[in-house]
């Protein structure tokens, strides 16, 4: 592997640098992590227990305040109702995260877990984001530790890595100053993995954010992964301003090729993370399949139900075959897996799955999974 870069050799790489060139050696470090030309994915679904939020992102048009119409809180029986539809449409993982919603304490959580994992042990529950947890270790007056080490004992394994969007202070004072205090995303998760839960790391960019600020975050993932490793997987995706209130202020730059330039690089700069996700959902199916040959290794999910990019009017949908179809177009074979990127099945020989209806998307998506 090449020398690792340091922040300065960062930044003007990623200043200077061709994108044919950041390409380039975005690839070679990631066939020599992952020789072989195979894609990983998950079936899951991103369903959503609550809208209500204190925090007033800029960037979000999914929140509501508790005053709003059509405001809610999921009850426990709401909730496992997304589980049995999970279950019954063959899905391995539900992805589920909220506002940051001060009437819901912790034994809401706790009893969250505990019931899926009762009564659905087959489904994964990769569920809330730093900001959710650091905002219930608020509401009912613990630690952080406290509100992890409940959640593991309830039977959760994994955090998804939502929240983070750049990992400046510069840039939190801007789009999110309310959301957490400074540091604490990452504090979050190394507390996370020192109890033994693997998280993911994500980055929303195309706003506010300088280049630096870019390194910046990158090299805050990587020092904590050098410390307390338990990132499985980093996943950029870009600021969607329609219907938020930060579009007023900021003109969208994050087009496909600053998409691909951020993916190349981070795979180059992430030298101790294993795996980097291209997105067909966050970036279009076409961007999606190009960026596979771009350093990443993972597809993501089929995210059955989402609800926070539908709410800014993107949306793009897939199923089963959908997405293995996608990952052979672009010249790889498709390995499913879960949120520990444990394997559950490989699909050499195998043209077509049985896919459940409760899973499978109308013919006008169908048509779409290509374009």
């Amino acid at each position: 592997m090449a020398k690792r870069l340091n922040f300065d050799e960062g930044v003007k790489l990623f200043k200077e640098c061709s994108l044919d060139v950041l390409q380039k050696m975005a690839q070679e470090v990631r066939f020599e992590k992952h020789p072989e030309k195979k894609v990983t994915f998950v079936l899951d679904t991103n369903p959503n227990y609550t809208n209500i939020c204190n925090a007033d992102c800029k960037f979000c048009a999914f929140y509501r305040k508790p005053s709003a119409k059509d405001a809610y809180s999921k009850n426990l029986e709401e909730v496992m109702k997304h589980f049995e539809n999970a279950s019954n449409a063959g899905l391995t993982t539900v992805m589920m995260q909220g506002g940051l919603n001060d009437d819901l304490p912790l034994s809401y959580y706790v009893e969250l877990i505990q019931e899926a994992r009762k009564r659905y042990p087959h489904v994964h529950p990769h569920c809330f984001t730093a900001p959710e947890l650091w905002n219930v270790a608020r509401v009912s007056n613990c630690s952080i530790n406290d509100v992890l080490q409940a959640l593991w004992d309830a039977g959760q394994r994994t955090i998804p890595g939502g929240g983070a969007e750049i990992i400046s202070e510069r840039v939190r004072l801007i789009v999110s100053p309310k959301k957490m205090e400074p540091h604490a995303w990452i504090d979050l998760h190394k507390k996370a993995h020192q109890i033994g839960f693997r998280t993911t790391a994500t980055m929303m960019y195309g706003h506010v954010e300088e280049p630096e600020d870019i390194v910046e975050h990158l090299q805050t993932l990587r020092d904590a992964q050098d410390i307390i490793p338990g990132f499985t997987a980093f996943i950029p995706w870009s600021y969607k301003r329609d219907r938020t209130v930060l579009r007023r202020t900021v003109h969208n730059w994050a087009g496909k090729e600053a998409y691909f330039k951020i993916l190349a690089f981070s795979r180059i700069y992430l030298d101790n993370f294993d795996h980097v996700q291209a997105s067909w959902f966050g970036e279009g199916k076409e961007t999606g399949m190009k960026a596979l040959h771009y350093g990443a290794d993972d597809f993501g999910g089929i995210n059955m139900e989402e609800n926070v990019h539908r709410a800014t009017g993107f949306v793009n949908r897939t199923d089963h075959n959908g997405i293995i179809q996608m990952i052979r177009q672009a010249g790889f074979e498709p390995i499913q897996r879960n949120p520990l990127y444990e394997i559950l099945r490989t699909y050499e020989g195998v043209e077509q799955v049985e896919v459940p209806d409760a899973q499978k998307v109308n013919e006008q998506d169908r048509l779409a999974i290509l374009g």
